[in-house]
């Protein structure tokens, strides 16, 4: 009686320990990402030339975007407001909100910025530190993984949450290297005007993407994201992993961002992570050979990349 007892103590814990780990586990998504589509609008945002602030090719831009996503369903709101730049310029700036008309307890927030750098003054050649960046990468990337998202959303309503895309403006305008000024608050203007004016309760989460299409990326876990929301840093690693795409979202740690994110935990109180690549052997900069280059163009897309942040994306929001 004694060896029965014990034998079947022995395969309860066997089975407990069984549902434990496939409780844990993630079941992967079939719903496939397209990162042709992803590239296509990426191309997209690129014919219009560089989308520096105050631009007529920024105008246009900002006009296609926004038709996009009222194109998928989406509700869209154009949040305009004058800005000023560190060198007193005065920029017209327009975050493009698009809401998802689908009513649900969970509601995740998207974004990233969709402005280019109007100087390329990180480039290796001095006398293209200020013509203006392309910023395939550096902007059109995240904005492509979005619109690609908001389609695939409108195909397959099958997703338990409501997912809303935020695409900030006058995140670039920072101080180039090049100049004597000194201002650590002239980043991510556009987002801190979205984030001081936001009133709302309706989100449990955020992801930012910046820089997510770039050749041979990997995305490190970004201090900031850390100390703000690390459940939702380890959430969308795990989505990672399931989809396969462990190795480009490596369980290490990356430096800290002055980025869109940091307005959005520290002003709009919603936690909030950056999926941003990082290359830690980079000698000209951590953010790559083409941050703030002139080099930031088409030819150094990679859809790969765009498929691994895009898949992520799509495992973590169909389950949940």
């Amino acid at each position: 009686m004694r060896n029965i007892l014990f034998l079947a103590a022995a395969f309860c814990l066997l089975a407990c320990g069984t549902t434990k780990k496939q409780a844990n586990e993630q079941p992967v998504v079939n719903i496939q990402f397209n990162a042709d589509s992803a590239y296509a609008f990426c191309t997209a945002q690129c014919s219009f030339g560089p989308r520096t602030m105050n631009s007529e090719a920024h105008e246009q831009c900002g006009q296609w975007i926004a038709n996009k996503f009222e194109q998928y369903g989406y509700q869209v709101e154009l949040q305009k407001a004058d800005l000023k730049g560190y060198d007193g310029t005065i920029l017209k700036s327009t975050n493009i909100i698009a809401k998802n008309r689908k009513q649900a307890d969970t509601r995740l927030m998207i974004c990233a910025h969709w402005d280019a750098r109007p100087w390329a003054d990180n480039d290796p050649d001095s006398t293209n530190w200020k013509k203006p960046v392309m910023a395939a990468n550096d902007g059109a990337s995240g904005v492509a993984v979005m619109l690609e998202l908001a389609r695939l959303l409108q195909q397959h309503d099958s997703a338990r949450i409501a997912v809303d895309f935020i695409c900030f403006d006058a995140e670039d305008w920072g101080v180039p290297q090049w100049s004597d000024e000194v201002d650590g608050d002239s980043w991510a203007l556009g987002s801190h005007y979205w984030a001081t004016n936001y009133t709302g309760k309706e989100y449990q989460y955020a992801i930012l993407l910046d820089m997510v299409g770039g050749q041979g990326a990997k995305f490190y876990r970004e201090h900031f994201s850390m100390q703000y929301a690390r459940s939702i840093v380890e959430k969308v690693w795990s989505a990672a992993n399931a989809a396969g795409y462990g190795s480009i979202f490596p369980n290490k740690d990356g430096g800290g961002v002055t980025d869109d994110h940091l307005p959005v935990n520290e002003k709009a109180n919603i936690p909030c992570i950056d999926i941003i690549n990082h290359y830690p052997d980079c000698q000209q900069s951590s953010f790559g050979p083409t941050w703030h280059t002139i080099n930031d163009d088409m030819q150094h897309i990679d859809k790969n990349t765009l498929q691994a942040v895009g898949q992520t994306l799509v495992q973590l929001i169909y389950s949940e």
